[in-house]
């Protein structure tokens, strides 16, 4: 076989790459080896839409089936790479067949955190990471009147507000003194607990769970020894985050970090190998720093950017991140990278529901977050790439358009 681009991971990055080399012009073969029995899909529908029975598998594909054949992609279902032998340039697969390959792109995603407490593999337990456990949880859904989801961030609130909009009791237990702690400033986190709690949203912060036993959750607050609490739940839902899949990069010897080391265009310590995607740690220069970004943004973006390097076309990866969470009738949209902010400040009103809060470092604009307020998010990606100087001051004015900036 004539050694092409072996795609290791059937997600968005995967799928991203294959369609970005064929649109960049690659010739060559490529094959995409996916451990999933299903076709590259979205994964955001997973956590509202198609939970909520209101988009089939269908509409989840990024595809139809038949565009891999029409576009000359092997796409090997139900497979697993189990090793990589750089020395030859290959890959062995766990049917035991050797895969040859002149690039090696690793989209191998992330798998979900596991809760460690007893009782954590109980069956009234889930995660939400595959198309196959957002379906169970729909199923589940069905004859649950009581939820609890542990962890408040995206997928935790998303299921909750989804649990919500099919009238079932929904506790959600946040081991953080505010939901969404990681992801944004107090004030934004504020504004998404009390729009929870009007929605009828149990929510109990800094709590640990300490056990969970079949159709219940023991917790108490964090660091103490009181006696634990228990809240009964036909459905556990847990969402306390994700950790890169780097055993096989780690296995071949490549330099691993907080994620699959990679430099600025996406190559690992071995020049024939990319990572892309939730796996890949890179250097951001909007950051200043090296990131792990979890979005299909990231995913598309550093796919695109791997295929033109394959093709001939390299450029560092430069893309401002950006990301989004819909929750009951809110669409927060986010832009930047914000840690290490030292000022916010607030454009609209809270009050009717749309806002942006701006993020500052030094008087540096490092990000925004849109609340219903899609205008504020498409200036502020144009902003941020264009690295314009906006002042706080210019940033709460409403009288300030911020296209003419």
């Amino acid at each position: 076989m004539e050694p092409g681009v072996v795609i290791v991971g059937g997600g968005q990055g995967g799928y991203q790459a294959a369609a970005s080399l064929r649109t960049e012009g690659y010739e060559g073969p490529i094959t995409i080896v996916s451990e999933e029995a299903h076709i590259p899909y979205q994964r955001p529908p997973l956590s509202k839409a198609f939970v909520l029975g209101k988009q089939d598998l269908d509409r989840v594909y990024l595809r139809p089936e038949n565009y891999y054949a029409d576009h000359r992609i092997d796409l090997l279902r139900g497979e697993r790479v189990e090793a990589i032998d750089r020395a030859a340039s290959t890959v062995k697969l766990r049917s035991g067949a050797p895969l040859p390959y002149r690039y090696l792109i690793l989209a191998t995603g992330a798998r979900n955190r596991e809760l460690p407490v007893p009782g954590a593999d109980s069956e009234s337990v889930c995660y939400l990471r595959t198309v196959d456990e957002s379906a169970e949880i729909r199923f589940r859904l069905q004859a649950a009147r009581r939820v609890v989801v542990i962890g408040g961030g995206f997928i935790g609130l998303e299921i909750a507000a989804t649990a919500r909009a099919l009238a079932k009791e929904v506790t959600v237990l946040e081991a953080l003194p505010r939901v969404m702690a990681r992801a944004v400033a107090p004030v934004v986190s504020e504004y998404f607990e009390k729009s929870h709690r009007e929605q009828g949203v149990d929510i109990r912060l800094h709590t640990e769970i300490t056990e969970i036993s079949r159709g219940s959750v023991g917790f108490r607050p964090r660091g103490s020894s009181e006696r634990q609490t228990t809240i009964e739940a036909e459905l556990i839902v847990v969402g306390i985050g994700v950790v890169p899949n780097t055993d096989l990069a780690r296995a071949a010897g490549l330099h691993i970090a907080n994620g699959i080391a990679v430099d600025e265009f996406l190559r690992t310590s071995d020049p024939n190998i990319f990572a892309i995607g939730d796996c890949a740690e890179f250097p951001h220069p909007h950051a200043r720093a090296r990131v792990r970004l979890e979005s299909v943004q990231n995913a598309v973006d550093h796919a695109l950017a791997v295929a033109r390097t394959i093709t001939g076309k390299p450029a560092p990866y430069t893309a401002i991140p950006w990301f989004w969470s819909d929750q009951f009738d809110i669409r927060l949209q986010m832009a930047g990278l914000c840690a290490g902010f030292d000022q916010t400040v607030i454009r609209g009103m809270m009050d009717n529901r749309k806002f942006s809060v701006f993020y500052f470092r030094s008087g540096e604009l490092l990000g925004i977050d849109s609340i219903n307020r899609p205008a504020d998010h498409l200036a502020a990606r144009k902003l941020l790439a264009a690295r314009k100087r906006v002042t706080a001051e210019q940033a709460a004015d409403e009288t300030v358009n911020l296209k003419d900036l």
